[in-house]
């Protein structure tokens, strides 16, 4: 049996309390692959079912934006 007493200061030192979401996290919302990858003819979206799957593709398409971006860029400062 535990002494209550330690279980207060416990609580009190924020031991054993969950850990918060960082604030940076937001709210989980549905990656919409048809709106990332418009003109496809098939549902990206039930070809990819996985939520983790389109979050990678989701991260995929960003980074290589930011890549092209870059490149974009190195060629400007060249000229």
């Amino acid at each position: 049996m535990t002494d209550p007493k330690a279980q207060d200061s416990a609580i009190e030192e924020g031991e054993d309390q969950p850990a918060e979401a960082p604030p940076e996290q937001e709210p989980k919302r549905a990656v919409d692959l048809n709106l990332l990858f418009p003109g496809k003819e098939y549902d990206l979206n039930r070809l990819f079912p996985d939520e983790e799957t389109r979050k990678l593709l989701y991260e995929l398409r960003r980074n290589k934006r930011d890549i092209e971006r870059f490149i974009r860029n190195l060629h400007v400062e060249e000229e």
